[in-house]
């Protein structure tokens, strides 16, 4: 955004794709959760869909103010030179791809970003680092379908404790999670067995990732807030051509 534009700040999505029905249809269809989309809303934000597609992604951020790397499947433990654990989900190659050209992007841009769950985790694995592929069961995904509620204390200095505070509860639902770090990341928040649940990349505008799912809380979208706050600077913007289709 240039100074004098007062626009909302643009927010992409990751979506993916899923059998949808409504009415007498039932067809192929690109989704995201709504509490993301309010989220991003309540925050003073426009979210932007994106989900899985070919082709280059340079003119997509040339217009995006922030992105959101939203919850979602396991990824492929290819990505990150590891055999499959019986208990990882089957891959999902087309979305892994595309949010990993998506982010790599991003990066280089130094567009805000916020990884979510699954958008943590791939933010850790794009700079090298690896994940646990099955945590222990009934510590972070306990019934079906149901959020798991605890704390997490945050590390002091960190761009998420500036945010967040010294400790806050959460909402996280995840088998996975970080195991070594990606190069430049820092660990910015635990859980009381140890697991990792932010990781940052200090000197950026924004590039943060929790484990929790902070879309879910409508009374705290503190980091939606934080967000849509660095979308709107106009510091570091990249110099990258207007319409390139940089992968």
């Amino acid at each position: 955004m240039t100074g004098g534009d007062r626009r909302p700040p643009l927010i992409g999505i990751t979506g993916y794709q899923d059998d949808a029905a409504w009415s007498v249809w039932n067809q192929r269809a690109s989704l995201v959760p709504q509490t993301y989309v309010d989220a991003v809303v309540r925050a003073g934000g426009t979210p932007v869909l994106l989900p899985p597609q070919p082709g280059g992604v340079g003119h997509l951020l040339d217009v995006l103010d922030g992105l959101v790397l939203a919850g979602g499947p396991d990824i492929d433990p290819a990505r990150y030179a590891a055999p499959a654990d019986p208990r990882t989900g089957p891959p999902h190659h087309a979305r892994d791809d595309w949010e990993s050209r998506l982010l790599g992007a991003a990066l280089a841009r130094d567009l805000p970003v916020l990884g979510i769950c699954r958008g943590m985790q791939l933010l850790n694995v794009e700079l090298g680092g690896t994940l646990l592929q099955h945590l222990p069961d009934g510590s972070h995904q306990i019934v079906p379908a149901r959020f798991v509620r605890h704390r997490v204390g945050l590390v002091d200095g960190s761009r998420l404790a500036a945010v967040l505070g010294a400790a806050t509860e959460v909402s996280c639902y995840h088998h996975q999670a970080v195991d070594r770090l990606g190069a430049g990341l820092r660990a910015t928040a635990w859980s009381a067995d140890g697991t990792v649940e932010a990781i940052e990349l200090p000197g950026r505008r924004f590039a943060l990732g929790v484990q929790w799912h902070p879309e879910t809380d409508p009374d705290d979208i503190r980091l939606f807030h934080a967000l849509t706050a660095a979308g709107r600077t106009t510091a570091s913007r990249t110099t990258a051509t207007p319409g390139e289709t940089s992968p």
